[in-house]
């Protein structure tokens, strides 16, 4: 998943530094954890913490890659997880041995991102797609036939995300085409879909998505669910797309960098956001699906009010592709670009 808000570095010194057992620096997607949460925490455990927050899986990977990264959580989405623990990022602090892993969802549990699930804690879950505003659009939405090969009623009044990521894996959707295909054929007819659609596009850009939107600068944009949830709550006149074809899904979790300067107050915030009712809490701050258990009764986004939570087509997670697929992906959106 990748994210649209600017990247920010917030310190929320919220215990006297002179009394507090110590710290807790957070790496996270942009506003995603609710600041309730945080002053709690903050106060119950007299930790002081900090927050910094990240846009795109790419530059989370990239900063773990570079060592010594100072934090003590991170969020990668299932397919960057994959990675971090491949190449040894992440420390393994028996997830499955804490309360935490008790209120996972059962059907999120031992995926194949973390199969004994000793590395990550689930935080969120959503999906990627199209969503139109419909002072602009009052056309179809139930294929990405609309958002891809567009008529006049959207030509120059598309935005796409600045990152290949979930962009491709749509594509590959409308055409059939399997996820990190390692056939450069195949490849080639996403490039060509998306070179047919880039006359119709106003802009590649993963920030400033909603002001983009609600002004009418563009009357679709590439966009994630809960994003587009927190806008409508507002009384944004938006509709996310439920394409026949599906959507791409992504499924972020807390980890713990390796190194982490803080690990045991890393333990504590992630024991202390999976239960169910700040679980709830955050899920009400942040408009995406959570994949731990919550008080229903508590929940504001039910399928009444944010149907876009709960896709009735089918939905494929992003997966981790193999060297040679993910140079392909490379190579179209490079030539896309250019």
């Amino acid at each position: 998943m990748q994210k649209y808000m600017s990247a920010t570095a917030i310190a929320l010194c919220l215990a006297s530094p002179a009394l507090a057992e110590g710290k807790l620096n957070l790496y996270v997607w942009s506003e995603s954890i609710a600041p309730e949460l945080i002053e709690t925490f903050s106060r119950e455990y007299d930790v002081e913490v900090s927050v910094d927050g990240y846009t795109s899986n790419e530059d989370l990977l990239t900063k773990l890659q570079a060592g010594a990264s100072g934090y003590d959580i991170a969020v990668p989405s299932q397919h960057f997880l994959r990675i971090m623990i491949d190449e040894g990022l992440v420390e393994n602090y028996g997830a499955n041995k804490l309360e935490a892993y008790n209120n996972i969802d059962e059907r999120w549990r031992n995926q194949w991102w973390d199969e004994t699930q000793e590395y990550s804690i689930p935080l969120a879950y959503g999906t990627a797609g199209f969503v139109v505003n419909t002072e602009e659009y009052d056309g179809p939405t139930d294929s990405l036939k609309y958002f891809l090969e567009p008529d006049g009623d959207l030509a120059g009044r598309i935005a796409m995300l600045s990152y290949p990521d979930e962009i491709i894996g749509t594509a590959q959707l409308y055409l059939g085409v399997p996820f990190c295909s390692e056939d450069p054929d195949e490849m080639k007819k996403v490039l060509d879909l998306l070179m047919a659609q880039k006359e119709a596009v106003a802009v590649y850009s993963s920030d400033n998505i909603e002001s983009r939107l609600i002004s009418g600068e563009v009357a679709t944009h590439f966009w994630w669910d809960g994003e587009t949830v927190r806008a409508q709550s507002e009384g944004a006149p938006l509709t996310y797309a439920m394409p026949k074809e599906g959507l791409v899904g992504w499924l972020d979790s807390m980890v713990i960098p390796k190194g982490a300067p803080n690990r045991e107050n890393a333990i504590k915030f992630i024991e202390f956001i999976s239960t169910p009712e700040n679980a709830t809490v955050e899920m009400n701050h942040y408009a995406h699906s959570s994949p731990m258990t919550v008080v229903e009764e508590d929940k504001k986004y039910t399928k009444d009010v944010a149907p876009a939570l709960y896709p009735e087509v089918p939905v494929e997670m992003s997966r981790t592709c193999s060297p040679k697929a993910q140079d392909l992906v490379t190579r179209v959106w490079t030539q896309l670009l250019q």
